[in-house]
């Protein structure tokens, strides 16, 4: 039990990122830019190198404002490569995005080397030492962005989920593309410098897959994708203090094993109502004839 209080604010911590990361992540899924995460975490965590590189503090605010000015590039770069042509797929520009930034984190890191565990950092994180002042501002930064989700939530989702018709309504595609990746962004930049790169990808696709494996509507799925969040991240902080192990690399490997028990358990009864399906269907006919 003495482990409990310092479990707290990691845990709190966890709940925040689950909350809005889960809501961006079905409007990542509907959009079918799997990976717009991962670039523009890595976008951010660009830009903090660049300012290590320039002998900034990485956890100060200059480095932030210059990790979020790099990202928010990211989001004018894909909200007007979507709108602007089809010949080329938005998918393919984030993937060159990701790598490109990639390699220009290790460039950058490669003449900083006194500072190269900050690079791992950027990737797992470290969540077990956030701070209470992280906690409080990044609940109050989340919770501004979602309440402008929660007023423009209807064009938001209209234009993940169906563009065509949103174009059809006069709604500006790429305006509201860009203010969708810029508010991405924010979220983007606080969430990897408190929980790293890979472990915000996770928050962001796997409990919103998840959920996509037992409802087709959004409500169910956020239900079910906030509960998913929520209880895996209360168990791979708990494993991760209890094994004496990486909490980030520990959070995202939970995910995928809760993910795999859940696909599992989707198969089996997916598969048990096709075979009542299959009984029913011949004596219907039997009876019909």
């Amino acid at each position: 039990m003495e482990i409990l209080p310092f479990l707290v604010l990691p845990f709190v911590a966890s709940l925040i990122l689950t909350g809005i990361h889960a809501y961006l992540g079905v409007h990542v899924v509907e959009r079918g830019v799997i990976f717009v995460d991962l670039a523009l975490a890595q976008i951010a965590a660009l830009g903090a190198t660049i300012a290590i590189l320039m002998g900034m503090d990485v956890h100060g605010g200059n480095a932030y404002w210059l990790s979020l000015i790099f990202t928010f590039i990211g989001a004018l770069i894909f909200s007007f490569v979507r709108s602007a042509t089809a010949r080329v797929p938005l998918e393919a520009i984030i993937g060159i995005t990701y790598a490109v930034a990639s390699a220009a984190a290790i460039l950058a890191m490669s003449k900083a080397t006194g500072e190269t565990e900050h690079l791992k950092d950027m990737l797992v994180g470290n969540i077990l030492a956030v701070s209470r002042p992280e906690v409080i501002k990044t609940a109050i930064l989340y919770g501004a962005i979602g309440t402008f989700h929660y007023i423009f939530r209807r064009k938001f989702l209209l234009i993940s989920i169906n563009p065509r018709r949103a174009q059809a309504e006069g709604i500006s595609i790429r305006l509201w593309d860009f203010l969708f990746y810029a508010s991405f962004g924010f979220v983007v930049t606080s969430s990897v410098a408190i929980a790293g790169v890979l472990l915000v990808f996770c928050y962001l696709i796997v409990p919103s897959v998840g959920a996509m494996l037992f409802a087709d509507r959004i409500g169910p799925r956020l239900a079910i994708g906030w509960t998913m969040g929520t209880l895996v991240s209360a168990l791979g902080v708990y494993l991760s203090v209890v094994l004496d192990l990486p909490t980030g690399a520990t959070i995202v490997c939970t995910f995928g094993g809760v993910l795999v028990v859940m696909a599992i358990i989707h198969r089996f009864l997916f598969h048990k109502r096709q075979l009542r399906e299959a009984e029913e269907q011949p004596e219907l006919a039997r009876k019909i004839g």
